[in-house]
Protein backbone atom coordinates (compact mmCIF):
# COMPACT_ATOMS: atom_id res chain seq x y z
CA UNK A 1 0.00 0.00 0.00
CA UNK A 2 1.31 3.28 -1.23
CA UNK A 3 1.30 6.02 1.78
CA UNK A 4 0.72 9.66 1.71
CA UNK A 5 1.81 12.14 4.20
CA UNK A 6 -0.38 15.56 4.35
CA UNK A 7 1.10 18.87 5.88
CA UNK A 8 -0.97 21.69 7.31
CA UNK A 9 -1.55 24.00 10.04
CA UNK A 10 -5.69 23.89 9.10
CA UNK A 11 -6.72 20.88 10.92
CA UNK A 12 -10.54 20.16 9.37
CA UNK A 13 -8.19 20.57 5.83
CA UNK A 14 -5.79 18.08 6.89
CA UNK A 15 -8.51 15.62 8.51
CA UNK A 16 -10.79 16.27 5.41
CA UNK A 17 -8.33 15.15 2.63
CA UNK A 18 -6.93 12.01 4.88
CA UNK A 19 -10.84 10.77 5.37
CA UNK A 20 -11.49 11.41 1.18
CA UNK A 21 -7.83 9.52 0.40
CA UNK A 22 -8.23 6.71 2.65
CA UNK A 23 -11.92 5.80 1.10
CA UNK A 24 -10.01 5.79 -2.04
CA UNK A 25 -7.56 3.10 -1.27
CA UNK A 26 -4.39 5.31 0.49
CA UNK A 27 -2.80 4.85 3.62
CA UNK A 28 -2.48 8.63 4.61
CA UNK A 29 -1.60 9.86 7.62
CA UNK A 30 -1.30 13.94 8.94
CA UNK A 31 0.71 16.37 10.64
CA UNK A 32 0.00 20.11 11.86
CA UNK A 33 2.97 21.64 11.64
CA UNK A 34 6.10 21.43 9.06
CA UNK A 35 8.16 20.35 12.10
CA UNK A 36 6.43 17.37 13.05
CA UNK A 37 5.70 16.61 8.97
CA UNK A 38 8.93 16.19 8.74
CA UNK A 39 9.38 14.01 11.91
CA UNK A 40 6.88 11.52 10.40
CA UNK A 41 8.54 11.41 7.02
CA UNK A 42 12.15 10.50 8.85
CA UNK A 43 10.28 7.78 10.73
CA UNK A 44 7.91 6.36 8.54
CA UNK A 45 8.16 5.13 4.50
CA UNK A 46 5.99 7.73 2.76
CA UNK A 47 5.84 8.28 -0.99
CA UNK A 48 3.88 11.47 -1.35
CA UNK A 49 4.09 14.33 0.71
CA UNK A 50 0.90 16.63 0.07
CA UNK A 51 1.74 20.45 1.97
CA UNK A 52 0.53 23.52 2.77
CA UNK A 53 2.76 26.37 0.80
CA UNK A 54 2.55 28.80 4.17
CA UNK A 55 3.00 26.89 7.68
CA UNK A 56 3.48 28.13 10.79
CA UNK A 57 6.58 27.19 11.40
CA UNK A 58 8.35 26.20 7.87
CA UNK A 59 7.31 27.18 4.28
CA UNK A 60 7.15 24.59 1.59
CA UNK A 61 10.16 25.10 0.23
CA UNK A 62 11.58 23.96 3.44
CA UNK A 63 9.75 20.95 3.30
CA UNK A 64 10.69 19.94 0.10
CA UNK A 65 14.72 20.52 0.69
CA UNK A 66 14.48 18.69 4.03
CA UNK A 67 12.22 16.02 2.57
CA UNK A 68 14.67 15.36 -0.49
CA UNK A 69 17.55 15.25 1.82
CA UNK A 70 15.72 11.77 3.32
CA UNK A 71 14.90 10.38 0.14
CA UNK A 72 15.67 12.71 -3.07
CA UNK A 73 12.73 10.12 -4.98
CA UNK A 74 9.84 11.46 -2.47
CA UNK A 75 7.47 13.10 -4.52
CA UNK A 76 5.60 16.60 -3.34
CA UNK A 77 2.65 18.32 -3.96
CA UNK A 78 2.31 22.43 -2.43
CA UNK A 79 -1.39 23.50 -1.57
CA UNK A 80 -1.42 26.61 -2.33
CA UNK A 81 -3.83 29.62 -2.95
CA UNK A 82 -4.01 31.90 -6.24
CA UNK A 83 -2.29 34.52 -4.97
CA UNK A 84 0.60 32.15 -4.24
CA UNK A 85 0.74 30.72 -7.68
CA UNK A 86 4.25 32.76 -8.30
CA UNK A 87 5.51 30.86 -5.26
CA UNK A 88 4.31 27.63 -6.66
CA UNK A 89 6.22 27.95 -10.07
CA UNK A 90 9.66 28.44 -7.72
CA UNK A 91 8.95 25.29 -5.59
CA UNK A 92 8.24 23.36 -8.40
CA UNK A 93 11.67 24.72 -10.46
CA UNK A 94 13.07 23.16 -7.65
CA UNK A 95 12.04 20.27 -7.63
CA UNK A 96 8.87 19.93 -6.31
CA UNK A 97 6.29 17.54 -8.15
CA UNK A 98 2.93 19.74 -8.78
CA UNK A 99 0.64 22.15 -6.59
CA UNK A 100 -3.34 21.88 -6.21
CA UNK A 101 -4.48 25.20 -5.42
CA UNK A 102 -7.40 26.55 -2.71
CA UNK A 103 -9.96 25.57 -2.20
CA UNK A 104 -9.32 22.25 -2.69
CA UNK A 105 -11.24 19.48 -5.60
CA UNK A 106 -11.55 16.17 -4.46
CA UNK A 107 -11.25 15.20 -8.45
CA UNK A 108 -8.24 17.15 -8.61
CA UNK A 109 -6.03 15.81 -5.70
CA UNK A 110 -6.89 12.44 -7.42
CA UNK A 111 -5.71 13.75 -10.67
CA UNK A 112 -2.19 15.38 -9.08
CA UNK A 113 -1.81 12.21 -7.11
CA UNK A 114 -2.21 9.88 -10.45
CA UNK A 115 0.31 11.81 -12.43
CA UNK A 116 2.37 11.23 -9.40
CA UNK A 117 1.78 7.34 -9.71
CA UNK A 118 2.64 7.41 -13.28
CA UNK A 119 6.28 9.56 -13.34
CA UNK A 120 6.93 7.72 -10.17
CA UNK A 121 7.67 3.84 -11.98
CA UNK A 122 5.54 1.85 -9.31
CA UNK A 123 1.52 2.48 -9.11
CA UNK A 124 -0.09 3.30 -5.68
CA UNK A 125 -2.52 0.96 -4.73
CA UNK A 126 -5.59 2.78 -5.04
CA UNK A 127 -8.82 2.99 -6.76
CA UNK A 128 -7.92 5.98 -9.23
CA UNK A 129 -8.88 5.78 -12.94
CA UNK A 130 -6.45 5.45 -15.49
CA UNK A 131 -5.98 8.22 -17.09
CA UNK A 132 -3.14 6.70 -19.95
CA UNK A 133 -4.23 8.56 -22.21
CA UNK A 134 -4.42 12.17 -20.86
CA UNK A 135 -1.51 14.14 -20.28
CA UNK A 136 -1.03 15.99 -17.18
CA UNK A 137 -2.22 19.80 -18.94
CA UNK A 138 -5.63 17.98 -19.61
CA UNK A 139 -4.96 17.69 -23.42
CA UNK A 140 -4.87 14.57 -25.04
CA UNK A 141 -1.85 12.26 -25.02
CA UNK A 142 -2.12 11.81 -28.54
CA UNK A 143 -4.50 13.34 -31.09
CA UNK A 144 -4.49 14.50 -34.36
CA UNK A 145 -2.27 17.73 -34.54
CA UNK A 146 0.60 16.37 -31.95
CA UNK A 147 1.53 13.46 -30.10
CA UNK A 148 3.11 14.21 -26.48
CA UNK A 149 6.19 12.52 -25.80
CA UNK A 150 7.10 10.33 -22.09
CA UNK A 151 10.60 11.74 -21.47
CA UNK A 152 11.17 12.79 -17.93
CA UNK A 153 12.44 16.15 -19.53
CA UNK A 154 9.43 16.74 -21.76
CA UNK A 155 7.08 15.20 -18.79
CA UNK A 156 8.58 17.92 -16.30
CA UNK A 157 7.77 20.32 -19.55
CA UNK A 158 4.07 19.88 -19.20
CA UNK A 159 4.06 20.24 -15.38
CA UNK A 160 5.29 23.72 -15.95
CA UNK A 161 2.87 23.70 -18.79
CA UNK A 162 -0.06 22.77 -16.21
CA UNK A 163 1.48 25.02 -13.61
CA UNK A 164 1.48 28.59 -15.49
CA UNK A 165 -1.16 27.76 -18.39
CA UNK A 166 -4.52 28.74 -15.40
CA UNK A 167 -2.61 32.22 -14.87
CA UNK A 168 -2.07 35.28 -17.51
CA UNK A 169 1.87 35.01 -17.46
CA UNK A 170 3.86 35.91 -20.36
CA UNK A 171 5.52 33.61 -21.54
CA UNK A 172 9.35 32.66 -22.91
CA UNK A 173 9.56 29.29 -24.88
CA UNK A 174 12.96 28.87 -25.33
CA UNK A 175 14.51 25.70 -27.21
CA UNK A 176 16.20 24.64 -30.55
CA UNK A 177 14.58 24.87 -33.84
CA UNK A 178 11.87 21.98 -34.28
CA UNK A 179 11.53 21.14 -31.05
CA UNK A 180 7.88 22.11 -30.96
CA UNK A 181 7.73 25.23 -29.29
CA UNK A 182 4.64 26.23 -31.11
CA UNK A 183 2.80 22.92 -29.91
CA UNK A 184 3.70 23.82 -26.49
CA UNK A 185 2.21 27.58 -26.67
CA UNK A 186 -0.83 25.99 -28.40
CA UNK A 187 -0.90 23.86 -25.03
CA UNK A 188 -0.66 26.55 -22.81
CA UNK A 189 -3.28 28.44 -24.66
CA UNK A 190 -5.67 25.13 -24.73
CA UNK A 191 -5.37 24.85 -20.95
CA UNK A 192 -6.18 28.51 -20.32
CA UNK A 193 -9.14 30.56 -18.95
CA UNK A 194 -8.53 31.81 -22.56
CA UNK A 195 -9.13 28.84 -24.48
CA UNK A 196 -12.42 29.50 -26.29
CA UNK A 197 -10.95 32.56 -27.66
CA UNK A 198 -7.92 33.01 -30.84
CA UNK A 199 -4.74 31.53 -31.17
CA UNK A 200 -2.58 33.50 -33.31
CA UNK A 201 1.12 32.86 -34.34
CA UNK A 202 3.50 35.00 -35.91
CA UNK A 203 7.08 33.89 -37.08
CA UNK A 204 9.24 36.91 -35.99
CA UNK A 205 12.06 35.16 -38.36
CA UNK A 206 11.20 35.53 -41.45
CA UNK A 207 10.03 39.48 -40.93
CA UNK A 208 11.85 42.29 -42.46
CA UNK A 209 11.73 45.96 -40.00
CA UNK A 210 9.64 47.34 -42.83
CA UNK A 211 6.69 44.92 -42.75
CA UNK A 212 6.87 44.01 -38.56
CA UNK A 213 4.99 46.78 -37.46
CA UNK A 214 2.46 46.20 -40.61
CA UNK A 215 1.88 42.42 -39.06
CA UNK A 216 2.24 43.27 -35.46
CA UNK A 217 0.06 45.99 -35.52
CA UNK A 218 -2.17 46.58 -38.79
CA UNK A 219 -2.15 49.87 -40.66
CA UNK A 220 -4.93 51.86 -42.16
CA UNK A 221 -5.39 52.35 -46.14
CA UNK A 222 -2.67 54.84 -47.38
CA UNK A 223 -0.49 54.53 -43.93
CA UNK A 224 2.30 53.98 -46.63
CA UNK A 225 2.91 53.20 -50.11
CA UNK A 226 1.88 50.29 -50.89
CA UNK A 227 -1.10 50.14 -48.42
CA UNK A 228 -3.68 49.52 -50.51
CA UNK A 229 -6.62 48.68 -47.90
CA UNK A 230 -6.98 48.48 -43.95
CA UNK A 231 -5.10 45.51 -42.35
CA UNK A 232 -6.08 43.51 -39.46
CA UNK A 233 -2.57 42.76 -37.23
CA UNK A 234 -1.77 40.08 -35.15
CA UNK A 235 -2.40 41.94 -32.26
CA UNK A 236 -5.71 42.76 -33.58
CA UNK A 237 -6.80 39.46 -33.93
CA UNK A 238 -5.74 37.60 -30.63
CA UNK A 239 -7.43 40.50 -28.89
CA UNK A 240 -8.90 38.37 -26.28
CA UNK A 241 -6.81 35.14 -26.83
CA UNK A 242 -2.91 34.41 -26.83
CA UNK A 243 -0.63 35.61 -29.62
CA UNK A 244 2.59 33.89 -29.79
CA UNK A 245 5.79 35.14 -31.51
CA UNK A 246 8.20 33.05 -32.73
CA UNK A 247 11.77 34.05 -32.66
CA UNK A 248 11.19 37.21 -31.25
CA UNK A 249 14.67 38.25 -30.93
CA UNK A 250 14.55 38.65 -34.48
CA UNK A 251 12.31 41.66 -34.33
CA UNK A 252 14.37 45.00 -34.92
CA UNK A 253 15.07 47.54 -31.72
CA UNK A 254 12.67 50.04 -33.20
CA UNK A 255 9.39 47.51 -32.50
CA UNK A 256 10.93 46.23 -29.74
CA UNK A 257 9.88 49.54 -28.01
CA UNK A 258 6.48 49.67 -29.74
CA UNK A 259 5.91 46.16 -28.62
CA UNK A 260 6.60 47.08 -25.04
CA UNK A 261 4.62 49.93 -25.06
CA UNK A 262 1.54 47.95 -25.93
CA UNK A 263 2.56 45.55 -23.33
CA UNK A 264 2.38 48.07 -20.99
CA UNK A 265 -0.44 49.95 -21.85
CA UNK A 266 -2.64 47.11 -23.34
CA UNK A 267 -3.62 49.44 -26.20
CA UNK A 268 -2.39 49.71 -29.52
CA UNK A 269 -3.19 51.73 -32.91
CA UNK A 270 -3.10 50.46 -36.32
CA UNK A 271 -0.30 52.16 -38.51
CA UNK A 272 -1.50 55.28 -39.49
CA UNK A 273 -4.43 55.60 -37.42
CA UNK A 274 -5.94 57.43 -34.75
CA UNK A 275 -8.25 55.30 -32.97
CA UNK A 276 -6.64 53.81 -29.84
CA UNK A 277 -7.92 50.10 -29.28
CA UNK A 278 -8.16 48.51 -25.95
CA UNK A 279 -6.29 45.08 -25.88
CA UNK A 280 -6.93 42.14 -23.64
CA UNK A 281 -4.34 39.14 -24.34
CA UNK A 282 -1.88 37.01 -23.49
CA UNK A 283 2.16 37.11 -24.73
CA UNK A 284 4.14 33.88 -25.40
CA UNK A 285 7.42 34.41 -27.21
CA UNK A 286 9.64 32.11 -28.51
CA UNK A 287 12.97 32.32 -28.70
CA UNK A 288 16.67 29.65 -29.83
CA UNK A 289 19.15 32.20 -28.24
CA UNK A 290 19.00 32.97 -24.51
CA UNK A 291 17.39 36.63 -24.39
CA UNK A 292 19.02 37.63 -21.00
CA UNK A 293 22.22 36.87 -22.94
CA UNK A 294 21.18 38.93 -25.70
CA UNK A 295 20.32 41.99 -23.88
CA UNK A 296 23.59 42.31 -22.33
CA UNK A 297 25.30 42.13 -25.34
CA UNK A 298 22.79 44.88 -26.63
CA UNK A 299 20.65 42.69 -29.01
CA UNK A 300 17.50 42.93 -27.20
CA UNK A 301 15.71 45.74 -24.87
CA UNK A 302 16.60 44.57 -21.04
CA UNK A 303 13.40 46.13 -20.11
CA UNK A 304 11.06 44.38 -22.63
CA UNK A 305 12.59 41.19 -21.32
CA UNK A 306 12.01 41.58 -17.70
CA UNK A 307 8.14 42.33 -18.58
CA UNK A 308 8.41 38.99 -20.68
CA UNK A 309 10.17 37.12 -18.54
CA UNK A 310 7.24 36.52 -16.22
CA UNK A 311 7.84 32.66 -16.54
CA UNK A 312 9.99 30.72 -18.87
CA UNK A 313 10.15 27.09 -20.29
CA UNK A 314 13.26 25.23 -21.78
CA UNK A 315 12.54 22.53 -24.13
CA UNK A 316 14.66 19.73 -24.78
CA UNK A 317 16.24 18.90 -27.85
CA UNK A 318 15.34 15.39 -29.35
CA UNK A 319 18.66 13.40 -29.06
CA UNK A 320 18.15 14.34 -25.35
CA UNK A 321 14.90 12.36 -26.04
CA UNK A 322 16.24 9.33 -27.66
CA UNK A 323 13.40 7.20 -25.70
CA UNK A 324 11.16 9.38 -27.21
CA UNK A 325 12.34 8.45 -31.07
CA UNK A 326 10.65 5.50 -31.95
CA UNK A 327 7.06 6.85 -30.55
CA UNK A 328 7.50 9.45 -32.59
CA UNK A 329 8.47 7.42 -35.83
CA UNK A 330 5.80 5.58 -35.69
CA UNK A 331 3.01 8.45 -34.95
CA UNK A 332 4.98 10.13 -37.90
CA UNK A 333 4.38 6.54 -40.03
CA UNK A 334 1.17 6.29 -39.09
CA UNK A 335 -0.04 9.59 -40.22
CA UNK A 336 1.99 9.43 -43.51
CA UNK A 337 0.06 6.05 -44.22
CA UNK A 338 -3.40 8.16 -43.69
CA UNK A 339 -1.71 11.02 -45.91
CA UNK A 340 -0.79 8.89 -49.02
CA UNK A 341 -2.92 6.03 -48.78
CA UNK A 342 -0.27 3.89 -48.24
CA UNK A 343 0.29 0.47 -45.90
CA UNK A 344 3.53 1.07 -44.86
CA UNK A 345 4.70 -1.80 -42.40
CA UNK A 346 6.00 -0.85 -38.88
CA UNK A 347 10.05 0.06 -38.89
CA UNK A 348 12.34 -2.90 -38.14
CA UNK A 349 15.10 -3.01 -35.24
CA UNK A 350 17.93 -1.53 -37.37
CA UNK A 351 15.79 1.73 -38.92
CA UNK A 352 14.57 2.19 -35.71
CA UNK A 353 18.34 1.95 -34.39
CA UNK A 354 19.30 4.21 -37.50
CA UNK A 355 17.26 6.69 -35.89
CA UNK A 356 18.37 6.99 -32.23
CA UNK A 357 21.78 6.89 -33.56
CA UNK A 358 21.42 9.94 -35.65
CA UNK A 359 21.71 13.30 -33.90
CA UNK A 360 18.84 14.93 -35.25
CA UNK A 361 19.73 18.59 -35.42
CA UNK A 362 16.36 19.40 -37.11
CA UNK A 363 14.38 17.69 -34.34
CA UNK A 364 11.25 16.72 -34.33
CA UNK A 365 10.46 18.65 -37.18
CA UNK A 366 13.03 16.72 -38.87
CA UNK A 367 12.07 13.57 -38.10
CA UNK A 368 8.98 14.33 -39.56
CA UNK A 369 10.25 15.08 -42.65
CA UNK A 370 12.94 12.33 -42.88
CA UNK A 371 9.99 9.99 -42.77
CA UNK A 372 7.88 11.48 -44.85
CA UNK A 373 10.60 11.59 -47.60
CA UNK A 374 11.28 7.97 -46.86
CA UNK A 375 8.05 6.79 -46.89
CA UNK A 376 7.57 8.10 -50.83
CA UNK A 377 11.08 6.18 -51.43
CA UNK A 378 10.01 3.37 -49.94
CA UNK A 379 9.42 0.31 -52.91
CA UNK A 380 8.99 -2.93 -50.60
CA UNK A 381 6.52 -2.19 -48.35
CA UNK A 382 8.39 -0.89 -45.81
CA UNK A 383 11.05 1.94 -45.24
CA UNK A 384 14.87 0.49 -45.55
CA UNK A 385 18.33 2.23 -44.17
CA UNK A 386 18.82 2.81 -47.48
CA UNK A 387 15.83 5.31 -47.62
CA UNK A 388 17.38 7.71 -44.59
CA UNK A 389 18.67 10.51 -46.74
CA UNK A 390 21.78 10.36 -44.57
CA UNK A 391 22.54 6.86 -46.21
CA UNK A 392 22.14 8.33 -49.38
CA UNK A 393 25.20 10.78 -49.66
CA UNK A 394 23.19 13.93 -48.58
CA UNK A 395 21.62 15.76 -45.31
CA UNK A 396 17.65 16.91 -45.77
CA UNK A 397 17.04 20.86 -46.02
CA UNK A 398 20.56 21.16 -45.49
CA UNK A 399 20.04 21.00 -41.68
CA UNK A 400 22.77 18.70 -40.81
CA UNK A 401 24.63 18.81 -37.62
CA UNK A 402 27.21 21.48 -36.99
CA UNK A 403 30.00 18.92 -36.76
CA UNK A 404 28.78 17.29 -40.53
CA UNK A 405 28.45 20.46 -42.08
CA UNK A 406 31.95 21.59 -41.34
CA UNK A 407 32.70 18.02 -42.48
CA UNK A 408 30.91 18.35 -45.48
CA UNK A 409 32.92 21.37 -46.39
CA UNK A 410 35.92 20.15 -46.05
CA UNK A 411 35.47 17.46 -47.92
CA UNK A 412 34.56 19.56 -50.87
CA UNK A 413 31.78 16.91 -51.40
CA UNK A 414 29.73 20.10 -51.75
CA UNK A 415 30.76 20.35 -55.57
CA UNK A 416 29.93 19.67 -58.73
CA UNK A 417 30.39 15.80 -60.78
CA UNK A 418 32.31 18.06 -63.58
CA UNK A 419 35.62 18.74 -62.71
CA UNK A 420 35.86 22.35 -64.38
CA UNK A 421 33.23 24.57 -62.46
CA UNK A 422 30.75 26.85 -65.21
CA UNK A 423 30.55 30.25 -64.15
CA UNK A 424 27.25 29.74 -62.48
CA UNK A 425 28.90 26.80 -60.11
CA UNK A 426 31.84 28.49 -59.33
CA UNK A 427 29.42 31.32 -57.85
CA UNK A 428 27.36 29.05 -55.78
CA UNK A 429 30.37 27.44 -54.19
CA UNK A 430 32.05 30.87 -53.66
CA UNK A 431 28.11 31.84 -51.94
CA UNK A 432 28.13 28.46 -50.13
CA UNK A 433 31.33 28.87 -48.66
CA UNK A 434 30.78 32.53 -47.08
CA UNK A 435 27.47 31.49 -45.93
CA UNK A 436 29.29 28.32 -43.82
CA UNK A 437 31.82 30.33 -42.63
CA UNK A 438 29.41 32.82 -41.09
CA UNK A 439 27.55 29.93 -39.21
CA UNK A 440 30.49 28.54 -38.24
CA UNK A 441 31.44 31.68 -36.52
CA UNK A 442 28.05 32.05 -34.72
CA UNK A 443 28.22 28.53 -33.59
CA UNK A 444 25.36 27.76 -36.71
CA UNK A 445 22.77 30.40 -34.92
CA UNK A 446 20.69 31.32 -38.23
CA UNK A 447 19.39 34.25 -36.41
CA UNK A 448 22.91 36.09 -35.56
CA UNK A 449 24.39 34.22 -39.26
CA UNK A 450 21.25 36.41 -41.16
CA UNK A 451 22.25 39.56 -39.23
CA UNK A 452 26.01 39.19 -40.31
CA UNK A 453 25.17 38.15 -43.93
CA UNK A 454 23.09 41.49 -43.99
CA UNK A 455 20.21 39.36 -45.19
CA UNK A 456 16.75 38.40 -43.24
CA UNK A 457 16.47 35.01 -41.40
CA UNK A 458 14.18 33.77 -44.56
CA UNK A 459 15.99 34.87 -47.45
CA UNK A 460 19.24 32.94 -45.76
CA UNK A 461 16.60 29.70 -45.19
CA UNK A 462 15.92 29.89 -48.81
CA UNK A 463 19.63 30.09 -49.92
CA UNK A 464 20.23 26.60 -48.00
CA UNK A 465 17.73 25.66 -49.59
CA UNK A 466 19.41 26.83 -53.19
CA UNK A 467 22.36 25.14 -51.95
CA UNK A 468 21.02 21.66 -51.08
CA UNK A 469 19.28 21.52 -54.48
CA UNK A 470 22.18 22.67 -56.50
CA UNK A 471 24.76 20.73 -55.19
CA UNK A 472 22.52 17.37 -55.45
CA UNK A 473 21.94 18.32 -58.72
CA UNK A 474 18.16 18.88 -58.58
CA UNK A 475 18.29 22.59 -60.39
Amino acid sequence: MRRILIIDDDVDTCNLLSAFLAKKGFETDVAYSGNKGLQKFKSGAFDLIISDYRLGDKEGLEILKEAKQVNPEVRLVIITGYSDIKTAVKVIKEGAFDYISKPLIPEEVLNVIHNAERHGGEKFSANVPNSRGTGVTGISWRDDEYLRGEAPSIQHVYREVELVAPTSYSIILYGESGTGKEVIAKSIHRSSPRAAKPFVALDCGTLSKELAGSELFGHVKGAFTGALGDKTGHFEMANGGTLFLDEVANLSYDIQASLLRVIQERKFKRIGGVKEMDLDIRIIVASNENLEEAYHKGRFREDLFHRLNEFSIVLPPLRERKGDIPLFAHYFLEKVNCELGKHIAPFDKDVLDAFVQYTWPGNIRELKNVIRRASLLATKGKILRENLPWYNGYDTEFNCSPVRQESLLSSGRLQTGDDQLNLKSAASQAEFETVMNVLKQVNYNKSKAAVMLKIDRKTLYNKLKKFEEFFNGTS
